[in-house]
């Protein structure tokens, strides 16, 4: 549902005219899944809608920023990318790849078979080579990586878009060795996090509280609960200490660079603060 949720935003901004993105497949996922969007058009009226309003903008900017990420790679030389949790991203499609280009996305094997039916007669085609790796990041997914086909050595992007927050923090120390062991020098590492507001306390293990099936994107408060780690307080300290050289940027200052300034009051800004990371390999 999280991943449905991505993907409606998405849609919504691809109809804009002066769209940060264009991601063309994100309407039929939502088409797929029978789950009917809240509509948040006009003015903020509640404490729901303007908390999934901020929600929103991050996916908005953290996408733009990952597009960019990515195309900058290819222009150093770069034909490997790994999407880790993917979810419903379509970048193997809506992205101009260049010749040789490899995308492997990984994540479980129901949110992938869902995935597939809802393109199976949409007459997409990917621009790259497409690997699927049906996996559980939080068991052993770096074997059916090298089983898929990847090859380590090979200039490789590493996207890990609003994953970590869903692992504690012991897991995400795991995660991250995982991923430094396939990777070289010169690799690049793009993280997206999210942190809540300091009095959303952050669960540390799975919500059995959270409403089931379409009813969690109507509940902002529970969305949150699911966060288990709201990253490092230095998150470029934290990686140094894995192996990369990380900038690290915030979703104001990219809507700016964007061009689209962020319409959110002080306290709405700072209800989600998230966190934009371009890692390098050393």
């Amino acid at each position: 549902m999280t991943a449905l949720g991505v993907a409606w935003v998405r849609a919504a901004e691809s109809e804009r005219p002066d769209r940060l993105f264009d991601d063309p497949l994100a309407a039929r996922f939502v088409a797929a899944s029978g789950w009917e969007p809240p509509d948040l058009t006009g003015a903020p009226a509640d404490d729901t809608t303007r908390a999934m309003l901020v929600l929103a903008q991050s996916v908005i900017v953290r996408t733009r920023f990952l597009d960019d990420l990515v195309a900058d790679a290819w222009a150093g030389g770069c034909r490997q990318v790994v999407i880790l949790g993917a979810g419903l991203d379509t970048r193997a499609f809506r992205l101009a790849w260049p010749p040789g280009s490899r995308c492997f996305e990984l994540d479980l094997p129901p949110v992938l078979d869902f995935k597939e039916r809802a393109l199976a007669d949409s007459g997409a085609r990917p621009a790259c080579e497409r690997i699927l790796v049906p996996c559980d990041l939080l068991q052993d997914w770096t074997a059916p990586l090298l089983a898929a086909g990847f090859k380590p050595g090979e200039p490789t992007v590493w996207i890990a878009e609003g994953l970590l927050i869903y692992f504690t923090e012991a897991e995400n120390e795991r995660f991250l060795a995982e991923i430094g062991a396939l990777s070289a020098p010169g690799d690049r590492l793009a993280i997206t996090f999210s942190r809540p507001d300091p009095g959303v306390p952050v669960s540390g293990a799975p919500s059995t509280a959270a409403p089931a099936g379409h009813e969690l994107l109507r509940n902002p408060a529970a969305i949150l609960a699911l966060w288990r780690w709201d990253g490092p307080a230095d998150p470029a300290a934290w990686l140094a200490r894995h192996g990369w050289d990380a900038g690290v940027f915030d979703r104001e200052e990219r809507a700016k660079a964007y061009g689209r300034a962020l319409d959110l009051a002080e306290d709405e800004s700072a209800a989600t603060r998230t966190v934009l990371i371009d890692a390098h390999r050393v």
